[in-house]
């Protein structure tokens, strides 16, 4: 038997059999290269779309995002968020960087967290639950949603792992107060680095849009700040090249799937 201890196997190769080039080089072309170039909100209003949001708000990586939403839905000191042991790292990142307790459940055979797992570990300072999407298999979303209700909880959803995919015949990313993607090259479609926040409140997503640019308020004086903010900014280039992989959503699914 051939030893491939020593041989690399990538987790997924990108592909490109949209208009990517041609979009791409289009903002070289006008000069649109930074995060105000038109690519960016025709990308947010796309994948909002396509998600059944209202609001979408691109950002730097879903590490990002997942940030942006902890800070947009106010968790910080003292407060506890569940979510499941099978997730990357940057889940529980976001939430500790904020002051909060990360509360872990474990995973059933779906590889997912379920609703009695997040039932048991409810207490008195519980303040949201982070559901985390994994191996393209959706969290039985609908019974969580319920429980998150009548306890009065937050939820994100992190929909990173699920673009284009479906829950209970709802598209994955329409979860929840917060949804957060990821863009990375393993994700079905890619911006080299890229995430996306999305939301149904315009409020909620005003306040993510200003936490995505280091905390310019555009209603007061830009350059009066009234609390900490980060670049977490998309670049026009990099929404342009998600326009292109749009295009062949649907067959990067089924492609996966395979």
């Amino acid at each position: 038997m051939a030893d491939l201890s020593s041989q690399a196997f990538p987790v997924n190769t990108p592909k490109f059999w949209g208009n990517e080039k041609v979009l791409v080089a289009k903002c070289i072309e006008t000069g649109w290269i930074s995060s105000e170039g038109p690519a960016v909100k025709d990308f947010e209003s796309k994948l909002a779309a396509r998600c059944q949001r209202r609001h979408g708000i691109a950002c730097a990586n879903g590490t990002a995002a997942l940030d942006i939403a902890v800070q947009a839905l106010g968790l910080g000191q003292g407060d506890e968020v569940i979510l499941p042991t099978f997730c990357i790292i940057s889940c529980i990142n976001q939430i500790v960087r904020g002051g909060s307790k990360p509360v872990l459940v474990d995973s059933d055979d779906s590889f997912n967290m379920n609703v009695s797992q997040v039932a048991a570990k409810l207490t008195p300072k519980t303040k949201a639950i982070l559901c985390v999407h994994t191996y393209h298999f959706p969290v039985d979303m609908e019974p969580i949603m319920a429980l998150a209700k009548e306890k009065g909880l937050k939820v994100i959803e992190d929909a990173a792992e699920m673009i284009g995919q479906t829950c209970a015949g709802k598209p994955c990313g329409s979860f929840g107060d917060i949804s957060t993607m990821s863009f990375y090259p393993n994700k079905h479609i890619t911006t080299g680095e890229g995430g996306m926040v999305l939301c149904d409140d315009p409020e909620l997503a005003d306040r993510c849009r200003k936490l995505r640019n280091l905390c310019f308020d555009p209603k007061k004086r830009r350059f009066v700040h009234e609390e900490l903010g980060w670049n977490y900014r998309m670049t026009n280039l990099q929404a342009a090249l998600g326009l292109g992989q749009l295009e062949f959503l649907d067959s990067a699914v089924l492609r996966k799937r395979e």
